[in-house]
């Protein structure tokens, strides 16, 4: 009879609290960490794991994924697990999978699916959580329901105020949710046709989201011009409807923002003295990525991607769209740091990796009319790569205590199409090695807080985070000298080094640097504190 399943051993232990880091092994039973110390050397196991001159820490959470739209088609998750990611939160920004209604299955956003064929045969969580099941996952999800799913299943795709009756449909279908176990609620404001609602229909949700205990993620409605406004809305919505809140990938967009990220932490710190449960996020790039369609005005998004497509074969209404765009360019859209980075095949494929500015200047055209022409193209569906942000920004952010860190991904790994952003691959290794060990922003223990146990926090998980008997056996063992992001802007398709090991609910997944074939994640449930089981 073995004494342990698995035992690590000899590794320096940063437990995910923010304390010390100290030598110890963890031994594991089940899924379980049954004990952390010494081990005695008589200590028996199935499988050690030597780990002698490696930190032991947490498997890492990433509470800003979109990987709801590829997990099915990429199971292994080899992006995540490289960094020592162990589960990955979904339905951010207000874009979910579910719910579906069968008579606008048609609305649905599947423009992140890596099949394209937007094949979900699901209507809630249930089901959406069946189908990641099958395909045997490495990582564990976390679900959030999207508010621009919950919006096109009740009112569609039209830019109008909810109707008090389908504002009802919509908090049912998020307590349905909720009863199913999602972990929270997230609002997109910046995309369509999440920004559509009005404030008092944001609140609505998040009372709804408040009284089944979930979190409240936003994607605020303005990371630029009107940065401020935009969190103090954040924050109003959290004062009436009483609910937890957590802003997104704070930032600030534009050259002429940079810095006020310093003010947005100042409302964030008066309202926790207030009494308001609120943190933020940050991944670690001065560049985001996002839908080119985000740049454009909301009345031209009514109706969805086809009414989009028509209003651009319209000369006058293009012209329209066209000019409230100029009017942006330089302030929050950069011509020259607009980055082509996926679109489906068509007449600009051979541009993927270039700016908007390079195909302004090769067709003669202005940036905002070369924009247009990329997304008539291309069906509406182009990704950029925008490089609009303050490295002094995201330093500050990342310092701040409430900040956690996330992906903000949703490709799983590298054989992919298109020129994606580095983060995918690199968040958290790059947190590790380019914030923490070579310029001392943080140190190795906030650094692991912010990435394990502060993002269990906010989920309400309380048996994953930190390292401690009794917690699960959700770890990573990485060399703190040689961990690193090795995907860039110019060659993003590269996988993160210096990871060792991997566990995922106590079974290795990754050994020596190695996958191994067992694929032990599962999807979390809030209301019932479980999974399902396979």
């Amino acid at each position: 009879m073995y004494e342990y399943d698995v035992l690590a051993v000899g590794g320096t232990v940063i437990d995910g609290t923010g304390g010390p880091a100290r030598r110890g092994d963890v031994g594991i039973r089940g899924d379980r960490i049954v004990f952390l110390g010494r081990a005695t050397p008589h200590a028996s196991a199935r499988e050690v794991l030597d780990c002698t001159g490696h930190v032991v820490v947490p498997g890492f959470i990433d509470l800003h994924s979109h990987a709801d739209f590829t997990v099915r088609d990429v199971p292994s998750a080899e992006a995540c697990i490289r960094q020592g990611v162990t589960t990955i939160v979904t339905g951010n920004c207000g874009s979910s999978p579910f719910p579906v209604v069968p008579e606008r299955r048609h609305a649905v956003d599947t423009t992140l699916a890596r099949t394209g064929s937007g094949d979900m045969p699901w209507e809630d969580f249930d089901g959406f959580a069946r189908a990641v099941e099958e395909a045997e996952p490495c990582v564990n999800l976390a679900a959030l329901v999207g508010h621009s799913a919950l919006r096109v299943a009740a009112v569609g795709t039209e830019l109008r105020p909810a109707t008090a009756n389908e504002t009802v449909l919509m908090r049912g279908l998020l307590a349905r949710a909720a009863g199913q176990g999602v972990f929270g609620l997230s609002t997109g404001l910046i995309y369509a046709p999440g920004s559509f609602a009005a404030t008092d229909e944001v609140v609505a949700l998040a009372t709804e989201a408040q009284r089944a205990g979930l979190l409240y993620s936003t994607h605020i409605r303005d990371e630029g011009d009107h940065l401020l406004e935009a969190v103090t809305e954040a924050l109003d919505t959290a004062r009436h409807s009483g609910v937890r809140l957590q802003i997104s990938h704070l930032k600030a967009m534009g050259p002429a923002n940079h810095g006020k990220v310093h003010k947005a932490l100042a409302l964030i710190d008066s309202a926790v003295e207030e009494g308001l449960d609120v943190a933020c996020d940050v991944y670690p790039y001065a560049a985001s990525s996002t839908r080119l369609t985000s740049r454009l005005p909301d009345w031209a998004l009514d109706g969805g991607l086809d009414a989009l497509l028509a209003r651009l074969n319209n000369p006058k209404t293009r012209e329209e769209i066209a000019a409230e765009l100029r009017a942006k360019t330089g302030h929050t859209f950069l011509p020259e740091g607009t980055v082509i980075a996926a679109l489906p095949p068509g007449r600009y494929s051979s541009w993927v990796g270039s700016t908007v500015q390079d195909i302004a200047a090769a067709t003669g055209r202005d940036p905002a009319e070369a924009s247009l022409d990329v997304l008539h193209a291309h069906q509406a569906q182009v990704w950029i790569i925008n490089h609009a942000m303050s490295e002094a920004d995201v330093e500050t952010v990342l310092r701040h205590p409430l900040s956690a860190v996330v992906s903000d991904g949703w490709e799983l790994d590298t054989d992919t199409d298109g020129h994606p952003h580095p983060r995918h691959f690199g968040a958290f290794a790059r947190v590790l090695a380019r914030y923490t060990r070579d310029r001392e922003v943080l140190t190795f223990q906030e650094a692991v807080r912010k990435m394990s146990a502060l993002p269990a926090a906010r989920l309400g998980l309380t048996d994953r985070g930190t390292l401690s008997e009794g917690m699960v056996a959700d770890l990573a063992v990485f060399d703190a000298e040689t961990v690193s992001d090795t995907a860039t802007y110019d060659a993003p398709l590269s996988y993160a080094e210096g990871t060792r090991h991997v566990l995922v609910n106590g079974r290795p997944v990754l050994r020596d640097g190695a996958f191994t074939t067992h694929r032990p994640g599962t999807v979390l449930r809030k209301t019932a504190a479980r999974s399902l089981s396979h």
